[in-house]
């Protein structure tokens, strides 16, 4: 039998359930603020922040602890450019009707459309790409497990550490992606799963009232 090595438990703080409950409000009342911002500013975000967000989304739960995720951290104008050109392609022939009437008719309470200029304008474009194979060695390229599902909890990990930083976010998912592969030089078994777009909102930056339309708890679990 494997003789695997452990650690003791790290306990978390010896808080009473009355300061539980509170820190689970208080996190829930900031979180319920975030929003998806489409319009921001040039204005810098220092690079710690990005950081620090990132090393939050490599802490998440995955498969056999695979880590099965890569994020490409994109700040030049050039490549920022390439990127906004090739999504905007992708996402005119997507609302020229790709996309088909339901889901198009979905989207227009939210205002979206074709053009992307966020792309530019955001001092950071996160990348994120799923690993089919490849583990925390850089020469290991054996299959990883639930790579989906691990890599979209480490992006809600570094959405919500982005936002506790105060640095607005908006997650675009043009279709196909196999672009940022080519522009962001990542191997063919890695699968961009969403741009995560990083910054301060512009001073004019809108919210659609639609967005704010979220479901109740009753309306999204069930106690048994």
């Amino acid at each position: 039998m494997f003789d695997r090595e452990v650690l003791p438990w790290q306990p978390y703080p010896n808080l009473t359930d009355a300061e539980r409950i509170a820190r689970a409000r208080a996190f829930n009342a900031s979180m319920q603020s975030r929003r998806s911002c489409r319009a921001f500013s040039e204005e810098p975000v220092p690079r710690e922040i990005i950081e620090a967000a990132l090393a939050t989304a490599g802490s998440a739960p995955n498969g056999a602890n695979r880590q099965p995720w890569h994020f490409c951290v994109v700040s030049s104008p050039e490549a920022k450019c390439a990127i906004r050109i090739a999504a905007e392609e992708e996402e005119r022939a997507f609302y020229d009707g790709r996309a088909g009437s339901e889901w198009l008719d979905a989207l227009v309470p939210l205002g979206t459309g074709a053009d992307k200029p966020y792309l530019e304008t955001a001092p950071w474009l996160i990348v994120v790409f799923a690993q089919r194979r490849g583990g925390p060695d850089l020469d290991d390229l054996k299959q990883n497990y639930y790579v989906t599902e691990s890599v979209g909890l480490a992006c809600g990990l570094l959405l919500a550490t982005l936002h506790q930083a105060g640095i607005a976010t908006l997650v675009h998912t043009p279709n196909p992606m196999r672009f940022l592969n080519r522009v962001c030089r990542r191997p063919d078994h890695e699968k961009p799963l969403m741009v995560i777009v990083a910054g301060h909102a512009a001073p004019d930056a809108v919210i659609p009232a639609h967005a704010l339309d979220k479901k109740t708890l009753e309306q999204i679990a069930s106690w048994l």
